[in-house]
């Protein structure tokens, strides 16, 4: 097993609830799925940020859509584009 640490963290009673029968449910400790969820959360948001700065970047560099290219797609597909 990899090297870990210890997080405190505060959760709300109804949280906690859902957390202890979900783990009861799976036979797995409440710690490894939080450790799981938040592994999850921070691949998905790292995952969000890194597509945001690929498309600012883009903006940046004028690679986008004018306006004409999108009614001209909208057009195609016989949907207004004003």
């Amino acid at each position: 097993m990899a090297d870990s640490t210890t997080m405190t963290i505060r959760l709300d009673e109804e949280l906690k609830a859902r957390l202890d029968l979900l783990a009861r449910t799976m036979h797995r400790s409440k710690s490894y799925l939080a450790a799981e969820a938040l592994r999850d959360y921070v691949a998905l948001n790292e995952w969000q940020l890194g597509e945001l700065e690929v498309a600012v970047k883009e903006a940046d560099d004028g690679d986008y859509a004018s306006a004409d290219d999108i009614r001209a797609v909208l057009s195609k597909w016989g949907m207004n584009g004003d």
